[in-house]
């Protein structure tokens, strides 16, 4: 089964930046389609972005424009660059593959904006 490691949470300013970086093992990665989604306290967990093997990307509406997902150059890493960051994006982000079935779920990372 894949698995996923995240990483790059933090607490920052309402309107400050960070980097989040999913690696996998497990599995061949790179032909995956993969998702960063996020999950606050009380609510369900969302997908915010992905990433097709092919590159193409999409966003939910809450985040579009403000952040971006990648994949490195050798296609081992997700990235999630977040930025003008909103104390509504306060949650846990963790990273999955983009359609069913899903690799087990890690601990993710949390990411705390202050007012």
């Amino acid at each position: 089964q894949v698995q996923f490691v995240e990483s790059g949470g933090g607490l920052v300013q309402a309107g400050g930046s960070l980097r989040l970086s999913c690696a996998a093992s497990g599995s061949t990665f790179s032909i995956n389609a993969i998702g960063w989604y996020r999950q606050a306290p009380g609510n369900q967990r969302e997908l915010v972005a992905g990433i097709s093997s092919g590159g193409s990307t999409n966003y939910a509406d809450s985040v579009k424009g403000r952040f971006t997902i990648s994949r490195g150059n050798a296609k081992n890493t997700v990235y999630l660059q977040m930025n003008t960051l909103k104390p509504e994006d306060t949650a846990v982000y963790y990273c999955n593959l983009l359609v069913a079935p899903f690799g087990s779920w890690g601990q993710g990372t949390q990411v705390t904006v202050s007012s």
